[in-house]
């Protein structure tokens, strides 16, 4: 949707906001948790037609944090088919 054009029903309607307030931080509304320590900000697209949300981490260098500290969903050791 970043390129704006919605997968799910090929919607171009698709709104995104950058400057939400308490985008990131302690109480950060549009965030995910990284560590106890560290939050990640989100940029959200959403297509009005469908209702289709995608959410994209906002600053590229927490992407290098989320893959120190979280769990691959493609570690074969714990996969279970």
């Amino acid at each position: 949707m970043k390129q704006g054009k919605c997968p799910k029903c090929g919607s171009v309607n698709i709104y995104s906001a950058e400057d939400l307030p308490l985008k990131s931080g302690p109480f950060g509304s549009n965030s995910i948790p990284i560590s106890l320590t560290a939050m990640a900000a989100l940029d959200n697209y959403v297509c009005v037609d469908c209702g289709l949300v995608e959410s994209y981490v906002a600053e590229e260098y927490m992407l290098k944090k989320i893959s120190q500290k979280w769990k691959s969903v493609n570690d074969t050791a714990d996969q279970k088919d």
